[in-house]
């Protein structure tokens, strides 16, 4: 039993923030931090101190000064680092920003404009993220608490209702109840697959033994894909909230976050949120009084992407080598050890405690009947705002791009919402999507409906200037060298793909190599022992589908239309550019380039060898491949 109630720790804490007379929130994400934000905080503090300005670290009866603290991943990742004083938000900080920002915003109430969000097409200023079109146009409910809280203070989560629906579950719901909650709420699965949350438990529930377990599967490797991260590092306590209802749906006592050993700073603050849970007598024995027990475990995987299938990563944490089993039997079954296991990932139990906060019914009114509630995408690549996103199911493609990214973007960084040509959805296991597909709902159904899936929520844009041949060979890379090995088809098929690819991008292919490829894509996904396997072809047979013309002009014309495969680039000078100043001459090393000074030059392709020294030294942007 705690020390004191989650109501009393609540009730405490927001009596203390009424003494704060102002909050600096420095962003502690991953990708702030990379960005030198934890400089920044230092740099707080120095000025705090030569100003003489009270501050506090933590909220207590005793602080009656500003709070410094840091958050989690705020999403906005292309502006950061990321530093707000009370509503007023500044993007790219950096150490030396930091006087006058204290100096004018802290101590006298202005505005440093010159730091303020700049749209980059209106150029409009923004003084408050709820003016920012990036978070205006999304709908954050998984994400509220992160960049809102201090993700290493549990104070806090509790103060913002954290822990209240466990205390439900546990003291006022039965198991079954638990269950049939989260099923009418609709709930699915946000790892990849969409299988029903609350049918996934009650399976589990009914199954007879006194030993089950829950696991987080934190195990996130989809290139491009950064939520689970972001959820753990900004909210560790969402995820702790949700295991603990989910034990109580299904009857266990302990419980496992398998979180890849290349996210060091999740795993830090899991555990840290772990032992503070602890210690507050949340987690641990006798929960609420309820005399149920339960406990969390946090293991580090070695970053195999094989071990994001269930019965793999169950295997690694059983200490054996990480390799997909035969299903039936399900985890739900004989899952850890031989018991009856639930794994969910990240997202889906950090949402777990909002469904049973807003009501089932409330919940499934968001989104699609049979894709209610919200989703992170992690978007990248080709758009003016990359970040962590979160929009109802059934948002459009075009929306999340156009309108929260604020759309897709030249080579040079330059808006252009017409250059957009294709998005990657859900990593290796998703698929393509083309203009044709911009209004298509991004949902569960949808997407299958066109060939592609949510998968973990990646999404990778790409302007007219990308390659899809490439592309394809990318993500096949990926997962030819992540396969486990243990089935033919896929340890065989992967690398016989990636090597016709191959051929293809250096001008090898020809017609039979396309034929073989594409007959060769769709056995490795229908034979294929896991989901890995199966979905591993999705890039090959999309890109195919949808820009076979690309890989026709590979083949037959030995030309990239992007002009990206090097060993099918040519370079050329636009005479119209070309002013005569013969630097792109001086600069081939193998003599390839002739012409008279002042006049255009010209490029023999006979003994050009593409290593783009003239693309480099043309102030003129004259030559082109």
């Amino acid at each position: 039993m705690p020390n004191k109630s989650i109501e009393q720790i609540k009730k405490d804490y927001n009596e203390a923030y009424k003494n704060v007379t102002g909050r600096v929130t420095i962003c502690g994400g991953t990708g702030c931090m990379a960005g030198g934000s934890m400089k920044v905080y230092d740099a707080f503090e120095a000025e705090f101190k030569k100003h003489n300005i009270g501050y506090c670290l933590n909220i207590t009866k005793g602080c009656h000064e500003n709070y410094l603290s840091i958050s989690g991943c705020r999403g906005f990742c292309a502006a950061g680092p990321l530093v707000s004083v009370n509503d007023v938000f500044y993007t790219h900080v950096k150490p030396e920003d930091v006087p006058e920002i204290v100096e004018k915003t802290v101590m006298k109430g202005e505005v440093v404009d010159r730091l303020l969000y700049a749209d980059p097409a209106t150029k409009v200023h923004y003084k408050t993220t709820a003016e920012i079109p990036f978070y205006s146009k999304q709908e954050r409910i998984l994400l509220a608490d992160c960049g809102r809280i201090n993700p290493e203070d549990i104070n806090e989560y509790i103060a913002h209702g954290g822990y209240a629906q466990a205390k439900r579950a546990y003291l006022e719901m039965t198991d079954e109840q638990v269950c049939q909650e989260m099923i009418k709420s609709g709930l699915r699965g946000r790892g990849g697959g969409g299988f029903p949350t609350g049918k996934k438990w009650d399976f589990t529930r009914i199954e007879k033994g006194p030993k089950k377990y829950v696991i987080c599967n934190a195990d996130e490797g989809a290139p491009g894909a950064f939520m689970d991260r972001s959820v753990m590092e900004g909210n560790p306590n969402a995820v702790i909230e949700g295991m603990m209802i989910a034990a109580r749906a299904i009857g266990a006592d302990e419980g496992y976050v398998y979180v890849r050993m290349e996210y060091p700073l999740a795993v830090v603050r899991m555990r840290k949120a772990i032992k503070q849970a602890e210690e507050l007598g949340v987690l641990g024995e006798n929960i609420f009084g309820s005399g149920k027990n339960f406990k969390i475990n946090v293991m580090e995987g070695a970053g195999a992407f094989v071990c994001g299938e269930e019965t793999a990563l169950i295997a690694s944490v059983e200490g054996k080598r990480g390799m997909p089993k035969v299903k039936p039997p399900f985890p739900s079954q004989s899952g850890l050890f031989g018991k009856p296991t639930v794994i969910n990932n990240v997202e889906t139990l950090a949402t777990v405690a909002k469904v049973l906060e807003m009501g089932a019914e409330k919940f499934a009114a968001i989104g699609p009947k049979t894709s209610p509630g919200t989703k992170t995408f992690a978007v990248t690549g080709h758009v003016a705002n990359t970040g962590l996103v979160e929009v109802p199911m059934g948002t459009t493609l075009r929306q999340v791009i156009d309108e929260v990214a604020g759309g897709t973007t030249n080579n040079d960084g330059t808006v252009n919402k017409a250059a957009f040509k294709a998005a990657q959805i859900g990593g290796p296991s998703g698929g393509c999507l083309t203009k044709e597909h911009l209004d298509v709902p991004l949902d569960f159904d949808s997407l299958k409906s066109v060939g592609a899936m949510i998968g973990s929520g990646g999404l990778v844009v790409m302007n007219e200037h990308t390659c899809m041949v490439n592309v394809a060979r990318f993500f096949l890379e990926f997962t030819k060298r992540e396969s486990c090995g243990k089935c033919v088809p896929c340890r065989e098929g992967t690398d016989q793909m990636l090597a016709l690819l191959t051929d293809i991008t250096e001008g090898r292919g020809t017609m039979k190599t396309l034929e073989t490829l594409e007959e060769l894509a769709k056995s490795v996904q229908k034979a294929s022992l896991c989901a890995l396997g199966k979905t591993a072809p999705n890039p090959v047979l999309s890109t195919l589908k949808y820009f076979r013309d690309e890989y026709l002009a590979h083949v037959q014309k030995k030309e990239c239309p992007a002009g990206v495969c090097k060993a099918l680039s040519k370079y050329r000078i636009d005479a119209a550019k070309c002013k005569g100043c013969g630097m792109c001459k001086k600069a081939c090393p193998v003599q390839a380039i002739s012409g008279e000074v002042g006049k255009p030059h010209q490029i023999d392709p006979k003994k050009c060898i593409k290593c783009g020294a003239c693309a480099r030294t043309c102030k003129f942007g004259a030559v082109t491949r």
